[in-house]
């Protein structure tokens, strides 16, 4: 041991006379003396000052090595969790915590203002240890945590916080926002307190976090999240109290990095997800199995590497490190900013939270609702602090690429979110910028969170806090009658021009514009062709910014409602009359789980002898596509003809016998009895060689002709073909990624014909699959 410190003092006193490489060598020092000391598992922070700085860096963390080695005590200090400081806001009304850490065994004592509390800190130098509740207050306290040596802190106030979180427009500054220069100046209030916790990631959990408290000032606001900002600036005038700002946001960052584990397990829709990240629980038993096989396999081969040295004989491989131990800890992946930007604060009581995310979800429709869910319970499970108000914001109408009815689906999810206990959501529709992903009018969005906040949460009964909603859809005769309610007052146009981004459709009519009138609370919608109306929707576009408002000059959110005449091809094609249904599905459903809304295959015991499958396909409000292909059965097992999942064993790659096609699709060549025709079902990963010899496949582009591969469980292809015709009749891949799936009818007009590589599910509004058999007579 005498040895190793003399070393480290010897590089240390190198580092001090050398004149060159001292950056990369006093990293390198730093980095071995955190790893040869690193307590609690907290992330050591370089700083890349001057040398005098790194210097005194490698000295603190030399005498921890020392302490660590040595049993001395003197350097293993009370502390508190690094966003515990001066300037900072606790919440009222609810007992405060403090925790901390400390030589196991010592006594901790901390007083804030008259109150004192004492706590010992356990085997593991963890302590906690608890305030009564107080008041609101805008008198400053002083807090001071004493062991063996003492922290003091000041300028604490009582108040409510508020944690903010999201991608890039929760993170959007003050100075980056409209009248910026204006905002900036006026921000006189020191009433209202933020802290920003720095952009990082973890595998596991982590239990400290950096984050200093500021005042709000001229000095400070202009880094202030704007959203954040401009929410607490309404509550502190309404409720004069002070208002904490706890600011854990990362642009650009999905919504799965956020949850915790315990969120993803309690929705089934995200098992798949939720089961991975068990997998990768180092404390796991899978986890600590496949850890030993590892360990094992190096061993095995460092032995024989060895020999194989002694023996002047070549090196081999060493044992590649298995993906499944690899945790989680990219910014994008299941629960890397949870671990460390949320975890380290659950415990620290809060008033509630505020989301503005979505962006980069906006393509999952309905899957987005569960992950919400997700996020919402989890938080709320590890916080303990039962449902406490959780409000978020809609994303903004944008071109995110999508087709245009895909960000209408995702707000409607947005919208299903808002029906979880103590939620809600604010609608921006009426005040983005649709060439800018980031609407600098962040003073209303703001502004709707706190409205939403004090009717709901400080209970402010004559705050309108919405738009007017949907509540009841009636027919009179060529006229749909939409009623609201929430009109506060009365419906109106922001504008006041007529009322936009209504569409109606009925039967033999596809969706129209409507022209729209308000009566009242309600809005009568007529349309040239359309008859009789069955159904309605409302700003169902990427950027659709409509004009219909309440009294209270809040905007109404996207939604639909009514019945849609159902595309139905089946009734025109001759031969399928004499075929009985076994299985259909909405493919909006697909994902790791394949559920069928109907599945007769238990009522088809006596037996068939041909298969056929119609795809519909519609693409937002344009035509309506189908393709009907039937072939003679290529199985007897009515559980193979489905969607070739891996729990099914359905593995197909074959000639089929007297294809017969029927499609309104151009270029798709109708055929009766062909000799022409192939399948590739499988539920593996699969290449572009052509393995089973189709005639004229290319085996270098995916087409009618590809070869599977493992793993067993992998991307998944559901293709049939015409070879003859080269063409592919329809494609349906990579079901696992649902809104991201493959699907086609004819060939993809991209590189691969069989639509691989073409994540499109979402663009269509009709996509339904229908299986059927012929019962052999």
């Amino acid at each position: 041991m005498f040895g190793a410190i003399h070393r480290i003092l010897w590089e240390l006193h190198f580092l001090i006379r050398s004149s060159s490489h001292k950056n990369s060598c006093c990293v390198r020092l730093a980095e071995h003396l955190l790893l040869a000391y690193n307590p609690n598992g907290s992330m050591f922070v370089y700083q890349t000052g001057g040398m005098s700085m790194r210097i005194r860096v490698l000295k603190y963390w030399l005498a921890a090595v020392i302490a660590l080695h040595f049993g001395q005590t003197a350097f293993a200090d009370v502390r508190l969790p690094q966003f515990m400081n001066s300037h900072m806001v606790l919440q009222r009304d609810l007992p405060i915590p403090l925790w901390g850490w400390a030589d196991p065994g010592e006594s901790v004592t901390a007083t804030l203002g008259t109150d004192t509390a004492t706590a010992k800190a356990n085997e593991k130098g963890e302590w906690r240890l608890t305030f009564p509740a107080r008041s609101a207050s805008r008198d400053p306290l002083k807090l001071t945590v004493s062991g063996k040596n003492k922290l003091a802190f000041d300028d604490i106030l009582i108040g409510d916080v508020w944690l903010c979180s999201g991608q890039s427009n929760m993170e959007w500054t003050v100075d980056r926002s409209a009248n910026a220069a204006e905002e900036i100046a006026a921000g006189n209030h020191p009433l209202i307190r933020h802290v920003k916790i720095p952009r990082v990631t973890s595998g596991v959990p982590r239990n400290d976090v950096e984050g200093k408290w500021e005042v709000c000032s001229p000095e400070t606001v202009a880094q202030f999240t704007a959203v954040g900002y401009y929410m607490a600036r309404k509550l502190q005038k309404e409720l004069d109290i002070p208002i904490g700002l706890i600011n854990s946001s990362w642009g650009g960052t999905r919504i799965e990095p956020w949850v915790p584990p315990v969120g993803f397990a309690g929705v089934p829709e995200l098992k798949d997800i939720s089961d991975e990240v068990t997998r990768r629980n180092p404390e796991h038993p899978a986890y600590k199995k496949a850890y030993q096989a590892y360990l094992k396999a190096s061993e095995d081969w460092l032995k024989a590497a060895k020999a194989n040295a002694e023996a002047g004989k070549a090196a081999t491989a060493a044992p590649a490190f298995p993906a499944e131990l690899k945790l989680y800890s990219a910014v994008g992946e299941p629960t890397a900013l949870y671990n460390a930007m949320i975890h380290p604060l659950v415990g620290w009581p809060i008033r509630g939270a505020i989301w503005y995310q979505g962006e980069s979800n906006s393509s999952e429709g309905m899957l987005y609702r569960a992950k919400m869910q997700a996020l919402i319970e989890g938080w709320r499970k590890i916080w303990g602090q039962g449902e406490f108000p959780f409000y978020f914001v809609q994303i903004a109408p944008y071109n995110y690429g999508h087709a245009d009815h895909v960000l209408a689906e995702f707000w409607e999810a947005q919208a299903a979110s808002a029906e979880l206990p103590q939620t809600g959501m604010a609608v921006i529709s009426d005040i983005a910028t649709l060439g800018d992903i980031h609407p600098p009018n962040k003073q209303d969005v703001g502004l709707r969170l706190a409205l939403l906040a004090l009717k709901n949460t400080y209970g402010k009964a004559d705050v309108v806090a919405t738009g007017a909603t949907f509540k009841s859809l009636a027919q009179q005769g060529n006229k749909l009658v939409v009623t609201f309610e929430n009109t506060a007052g009365g419906l109106q146009s922001r504008d006041g021009k007529p009322l936009t981004w209504f569409e109606i459709i009925g039967p033999g009519a596809g969706w129209t514009k409507a022209e729209a009138t308000i009566n009242g609370d309600t809005v009568v919608l007529t349309a040239p062709g359309v008859a009789t109306p069955t159904a309605v929707r409302f700003a169902w576009h990427k950027q659709a910014e409509p004009n219909l408002m309440n009294g209270a000059k809040l905007p109404t959110s996207a939604f639909r409602a009514g019945d849609v005449p159902q595309v139905n091809f089946l009734p025109q094609i001759e031969e399928a009359k004499n075929y009985k249904l076994a299985l259909d599905i909405d493919l909006q459903k697909l994902g790791p789980t394949i559920t069928y809304d109907v599945d007769h295959r238990g009522q088809l015991g006596g037996g068939f002898d041909r298969v056929a499958y119609l795809l519909e396909l519609q693409a937002g409000s344009g035509p309506a596509q189908y393709v009907y292909v039937s072939m003679n059965a290529f199985t007897k097992d009515v559980n193979k003809i489905g969607i070739p999942t891996a729990d099914s064993k359905a593995v197909f790659q074959q000639l089929v016998e007297k294809m017969t096609v029927v499609s309104n699709v151009a270029g798709i060549e109708n055929v009766v009895d062909s000799d022409g025709g192939n399948i590739e079902f499988w539920p593996h990963n699969y290449g572009a060689p052509n393995g089973a010899n189709i005639p004229g496949a290319s085996g270098s582009i995916y087409d009618f002709g590809d070869t599977y591969s493992a793993p067993v469980d992998g991307y998944g292809s559901m293709q049939v073909h015409n070879f003859k015709a080269k063409q592919t009749l329809f494609a349906i891949n990579a079901w696992k990624s649902g809104p991201g799936a493959n699907i086609g009818i004819g060939n993809s007009p991209g590189e691969h014909r069989d639509w691989t590589f073409t994540p499109n599910a979402n663009s269509y509004s009709l996509k339904r699959l229908r299986v059927l058999v012929r019962p052999i007579q």
